[in-house]
């Protein structure tokens, strides 16, 4: 059988889907991925991953295109192309999958599956419903449960990525903590402040502090470095980055995809999570994780791209010696 599994939005969400798309490999010989420009990366770095499509669907991220048909049409001939038997329709719960589900009908996918609140017609062969509560890793597995493919004997539920590369060249030798202070949204980041004096602090404890951030977040990681820690602002690729977090001791980062991809290296995360969205939900998954963050703040579930409260006290309560203790707290619990 020839797959497709589907996940149309960011990074870190991509990362989320991967146990479900290793249970999707499990039961088929070819597995397509179809995502966004901001996940597609993510998906070559997922196990069980044959190949991977990049469309940007008008109805995903910040900033989606406008509907072009000709550019559907090119998604329609390409997924013919791929002589697809099934496909698994993922999204977050706020997300309806009847759009792509319109779409991989039109392209003669015989069996498709999802999760969806929405009654969904002729569009969905399986529909599932999620059970209140749960992670999006379970909800995403508990869909393709749904459709027949459940995880091969052995394979743990946790987060997985290809063997990332040695890094050493790029973080030096002997121990260290990696402080990703970027985020998705901006309303999901700590004030670049706090991460400056987070970096000295633990730099004062004995820690070798090495900073990461994408090519648009140098004047960022700069800043927060300063003359204590190890820039590697835009220097390293999501490859690299896998790296580079699966040899940290601990990793600190707001609710964003190098939270995720630490955890499917397997290092613990201090996770300075903004409750825009429900930390049940989204936090760092199968790793250990001390979450700071209030999150009975008034911002709780409003999905909120830009904090909505003045001062955004549900991160910027959190002081860099919170962030230091709960560093220690994990390495304590990680060597003993």
């Amino acid at each position: 059988m020839r797959a497709l599994v589907v996940r149309l939005d960011s990074f870190g969400d991509v990362l989320l889907a991967g146990p479900a798309v290793r249970a999707v490999a499990a039961h088929s010989a070819h597995v397509t991925m179809l995502c966004g420009p901001r996940g597609a990366e993510a998906a070559h770095l997922l196990p069980g991953v044959d190949e991977v499509l990049v469309w940007e669907a008008p109805w995903e991220g910040f900033d989606p295109p406008d509907v072009d048909t000709a550019d559907i049409d090119a998604l329609l001939g390409r997924l013919r192309a791929g002589a697809l038997d099934a496909a698994l329709i993922l999204t977050s719960f706020h997300q309806s999958p009847l759009p792509t589900a319109l779409l991989l009908r039109l392209a003669g996918i015989g069996r498709i599956g999802a999760d969806s609140v929405d009654h969904p017609g002729r569009l969905l062969d399986v529909r599932h419903r999620r059970l209140p509560g749960r992670h999006e890793v379970e909800a995403a597995l508990d869909t393709a449960a749904a459709m027949g493919f459940r995880p091969p004997p052995g394979d743990e539920v946790r987060l997985r990525v290809l063997p990332p590369p040695d890094t050493s060249g790029l973080t030096g030798n002997g121990p260290y903590v990696v402080l990703h202070p970027g985020a998705s949204a901006p309303a999901r980041a700590w004030d670049p402040r706090r991460c400056a004096d987070a970096v000295a602090l633990l730099a004062d404890a004995g820690h070798r502090v090495v900073v990461t951030g994408g090519p648009h977040e140098r004047v960022l990681t700069c800043c927060v470095s300063g003359d204590l820690a190890v820039d590697l602002g835009g220097r390293t690729s999501p490859r690299t980055l896998a790296g580079v977090l699966r040899m940290a001791d601990a990793v600190i980062s707001a609710n964003t995809g190098p939270a995720h991809l630490a955890a499917a290296v397997g290092t613990p995360v201090v996770s300075l999570f903004a409750p825009v969205v429900p930390a049940e939900c989204w936090a760092p998954y199968g790793v250990p994780t001390i979450l700071l963050g209030d999150q009975s703040a008034p911002c709780a579930n409003t999905r909120a791209v830009t904090c909505p409260v003045p001062g955004h006290p549900c991160l910027d309560e959190v002081t860099g010696q919170d962030v230091v203790r709960a560093v220690h707290k994990l390495i304590q619990e990680r060597y003993t």
